[in-house]
């Protein structure tokens, strides 16, 4: 029953998630809420995970995310669902494209879809630094407003953007400089 719950949800997302691999973050913080396959914080893991190996992020989640929930099956199961959708409808507009190149109906769903990916993107990209960067728990110990940010995480984002843009170097190298000091400082 997990598998087949698996691929409905990861159906679901393949079809929605319009704009990239990122897009499918909020669908992920949805499946979390509501079937406790995986917690908030397991979806940062996706994302690190995800982005440092080969391949298309949505994707690597998907396997990543059906691995977790139901090992080898449900990391089969989650990965085909969620390009399935895709596959689907690229042969059917492959089968039909001289029809839709020039239809305005078309060009104008594509119009509204930009910024409802920009602001899917957006929203996914606030929950990991949620996620990342705030520590509510030890807040609500203390009450004290220094202990509601990760400083180390936020040092350490500050140092890797600079790098990055100062730099110029493979962001590989910052992946694996991160995991580094992630691993030496127990993030």
């Amino acid at each position: 029953m997990t598998l087949f719950r698996l691929v409905l949800e990861f159906m679901k997302t393949g079809l929605f998630s319009v704009g990239g691999g990122l897009a499918t973050l909020p669908f992920l913080y949805e499946m979390s809420d509501a079937t406790g396959w995986f917690s908030h914080a397991d979806i940062a893991d996706m994302i690190a995970v995800s982005e440092s190996t080969p391949g298309a992020i949505g994707i690597n989640m998907s396997t990543y995310a059906g691995f977790k929930t139901a090992g080898v099956p449900g990391g089969i199961a989650a990965t085909l669902a969620l390009a399935a959708p895709s596959v689907i409808i690229i042969l059917i507009i492959a089968r039909f494209l001289h029809r839709f190149r020039e239809n305005r109906l078309v060009d104008g769903a594509f119009y509204g879809l930009r910024p409802a990916s920009i602001a899917m993107i957006t929203a996914a990209g606030l929950n990991v630094a949620k996620v990342a960067l705030v520590d509510l728990s030890a807040y609500e110990q203390t009450g004290r407003l220094m202990d509601l940010f990760t400083w180390k995480a936020i040092l350490l984002g500050a140092l890797i953007f600079i790098g990055q843009r100062k730099l110029k170097w493979s962001p590989v190298i910052f992946i694996a400089i991160s995991a580094v000091v992630g691993i030496l400082l127990k993030f």
